[in-house]
């Protein structure tokens, strides 16, 4: 995790690492190690999480929320020794919100092959090392197995409501069709079936960038000094990244050609980004950047089930399938086809000029989709 650091460097790695203040996480550690897709496997995993409320005595009341590739389990709160970043839905859960914490048990993980706590590429390998480039690929059906494997030992049999936006949506649908009568209502924000080509595309250049870095070191990096990991290339990626995050009425709105003023020559939105990578290679990792998106890339649902139509008719769950009207990576006739093919579901639109981020920002149209969704 990020330090302060005289030279103003980046550090090598923005992860969460052992011995950095745990601030609000919980550790779950299975017994025996994690069977992958793959058909390899992966020991001595841990997987971070956070809490808010209290579970029942039925443990009837709990709720998982998924969150998206640069998220991590601390949805609500502020910035704190451990957190880095103040909590990504802080608007939405607690005390009389939406996701009310005086009536639910609000878990959220940190996704396996993240860098915030749970097993990822920085983490401590059982041979005292990192994993660095010996972390395999993980498939977004193996972050859930783990996280079926943590609501069996916190005791929740089914879940009240599973919520997730983008990568976060991908584990909330197969949490849907792995373990359907798990699931009692469902909420899909901004997130598709199956990752399209394009979206591959726009993600092949941000793995490429981190990968061309000279600090990549093939994956090994992670016990280098400030400055010293691919944080060139994993500011690169978040550029691109970003982009794709907001949409282009916003950016021309907000920007325009305005330069950035004084004696940068830069333009207004070049500095808009680059404000953006500086705030992420200091709070994340680029191998679980990597890991992660590499995962949403082989996101299907339909994959091994029959197809994407197959896939979906398992869900029992009531459904909310979100998309939002200006979102240019994941839009929104992707969620509508979600939705129509989930047998209890319905279709909900965001209206936002914000694009793709817009479940993270507008918290009202997402609240009100919240309670409908716990209220039925």
């Amino acid at each position: 995790m990020t330090v302060p650091d005289s030279t103003g460097l980046p550090p090598a790695t923005g992860a969460w690492q052992a011995g950095d203040p745990p601030g609000r996480r919980q550790w779950f550690r299975p017994d025996s190690a994690l069977r992958l897709e793959s058909g390899g496997q992966l020991p001595g995993v841990e997987i971070a999480y956070e809490t808010w409320g209290t579970l029942n005595a039925d443990r009837s009341n709990a709720v998982l929320v998924e969150h998206a590739l640069t998220g991590d389990s601390h949805a609500a709160g502020d910035v704190e020794p451990g957190h880095p970043s103040p909590g990504w839905w802080d608007g939405l859960i607690g005390q009389g919100k939406a996701l009310d914490t005086g009536e639910l048990f609000v878990v959220v993980p940190n996704v396996l092959g993240g860098c915030q706590g749970s097993t990822g590429p920085a983490s401590l390998a059982p041979d005292g090392r990192h994993w660095g480039s010996r972390f395999p690929h993980v498939s977004v059906r193996d972050q859930v197995a783990v996280e079926i494997a943590l609501a069996d030992a916190l005791g929740i049999e089914r879940w009240a409501a599973v919520l997730g936006g983008s990568m976060g949506g991908m584990r909330a649908l197969e949490w849907a069709v792995m373990r359907p009568e798990r699931v009692r209502a469902l909420m899909l924000l901004a997130s598709p079936a199956a990752t399209s080509a394009d979206q591959i595309a726009w993600a092949a250049p941000q793995i490429h960038a981190i990968l061309a870095d000279a600090n990549w070191r093939g994956g090994d990096y992670h016990g280098g000094g400030p400055g010293e990991g691919p944080h060139l290339g994993l500011g690169v990626a978040r550029r691109i990244a970003h982009a794709t995050y907001r949409s282009a009425a916003e950016l021309d709105e907000r920007f325009g050609r305005s330069l950035q003023g004084g004696d940068d020559p830069r333009f207004a939105v070049e500095s808009y980004l680059d404000h953006h990578a500086h705030k992420l290679v200091h709070r994340f990792d680029a191998a679980s950047y990597v890991v992660l998106t590499r995962s949403m890339n082989g996101h299907d649902v339909g994959r091994g089930r029959g197809g994407i139509g197959d896939a979906l008719s398992r869900v029992t769950a009531r459904t909310i399938a979100v998309g939002v009207d200006s979102d240019r990576l994941y839009p929104p006739e992707q969620v509508r086809e979600l939705a129509d093919g989930i047998p209890a579901a319905r279709y909900a639109e965001i209206t936002s000029p914000y694009g793709h981020d817009s479940f993270l920002i507008e918290t009202e149209q997402v609240a009100a989709l919240v309670k409908e969704l716990l209220d039925e």
